[in-house]
């Protein structure tokens, strides 16, 4: 019997969400059900009612899940009724050609529930990002609940599920921090934090955060930033290049995702220096121009991060022991705990810059 519960909709594309009665259904076969205790209120949710992710509206907001596994369907193995649990936005299907190479997150045919959630007049939605987690149960596939330790803070442990595992993944993974390196995040909000923190966890030696905000610069150094530097005041690419001895860093993350930011990082690195984008284009039309002798002549590598090039049956354990040990601090990342009627309020919050996470607990 479906579960009628409040859900945060974007209607149409720009306008401010609403809260409104939608219907869950009990789990299928490969589904499960979750009771959401927190969802974070990531900037890719203002992206999604923003239009600039697409335009499948209306759509169910919300994708920082953490919760407990309320109902299974049959043939999910993984997790039972009564875990406690992070949701992935990805979830490999282990049979893909990306995951038969041994490359499971780049999984080109990653898991979401079949059945679609509603608004009870019978409107389907899109869940954005597969997960859907401001309301009170969310319908997922059994292969994105991901279980963690029993204890951990839901308000924490959900961060874990996408800015968190993005921006630390950026480094580890897809940018593969060596010990002694020196590494440039370009934005210091909560995915460009989680880098720093990944950096700083990895052994980087030096970690030099980059924005306009002093108060992002400052909540950087929380995480482990040995330098920082205003982009308003002077020229960011000279100074990272004076803080590496002339040199340029090792590894320069773009968390922002604006053609300026991109080319920053690509000026900053060092010879053979990597080049990581986690930022996320808030119009996917813009380009980005590069002078092709400097690509040559630089060589090293341009890549992109998706998901922090994560797996979460891997990782998400790891950040849950990294924070019970206190080397990964994801209660610093919760600027605020907030009611599920106050996503709107916090949406201008991150346009204002004025928080890491606003989460939203039941």
């Amino acid at each position: 019997m479906p579960h009628q519960v409040q859900g945060v909709i974007a209607a149409k594309k720009g306008a401010p969400v609403s809260l409104e009665p939608i219907e869950v259904p009990d789990p299928g076969p490969g589904e499960v059900l979750i009771r959401v205790q927190a969802c974070g209120v990531c900037h890719t949710d203002l992206h999604y009612r923003n239009g600039g992710i697409g335009d499948d509206f209306p759509y169910l907001l919300g994708h920082e899940v953490a919760g407990i596994v309320e109902a299974v369907g049959e043939d999910v193995t993984n997790v039972a009724t009564g875990d406690p649990v992070v949701i992935a936005w990805r979830a490999p299907c282990g049979q893909c050609r990306s995951c038969l190479r041994g490359r499971p997150w780049y999984c080109f045919d990653s898991r979401n529930a079949t059945q679609r959630m509603a608004l009870v007049e019978g409107t389907t939605l899109s869940a954005a990002l597969g997960v859907g987690g401001f309301c009170e149960y969310t319908l997922v596939h059994a292969l994105q609940a991901v279980k963690v330790a029993a204890g951990t803070r839901p308000e924490a442990a959900c961060l874990i599920g996408c800015g968190v595992m993005a921006g630390y993944g950026a480094a580890v993974n897809t940018g593969m921090v060596a010990f002694g390196d020196t590494v440039a995040v370009i934005g210091c909000g909560g995915v460009g934090s989680a880098a720093v923190a990944g950096a700083a966890i990895a052994g980087a030696r030096t970690v030099i955060a980059v924005d306009l905000a002093p108060h992002k610069l400052e909540w950087a150094k929380q995480f482990g930033a040995t330098h920082t530097v205003n982009a308003g005041e002077c020229d960011p690419v000279e100074a990272i290049r004076e803080l590496t001895g002339g040199l340029g860093a090792d590894l320069v993350i773009d968390a922002v995702g604006l053609p300026q930011t991109y080319r920053q990082a690509f000026m900053a690195r060092d010879l053979a220096g990597r080049v990581v984008q986690v930022g996320v284009p808030p119009d996917p039309a813009m380009t980005v121009e590069l002078p092709l002798g400097e690509l040559f002549g630089h060589g090293g590598s341009l890549r992109s991060s998706w998901y922090g090039d994560s797996l979460p049956t891997r990782d998400f354990p790891i950040l849950v022991d990294l924070y019970s040990r206190g080397r990964l601090d994801l209660d610093a990342f919760v600027s605020e705990t907030i009611g599920i009627d106050d996503v709107e309020a916090a949406f201008t919050k991150i346009e204002r810059s004025e928080v890491l996470r606003s989460v939203v607990v039941f």
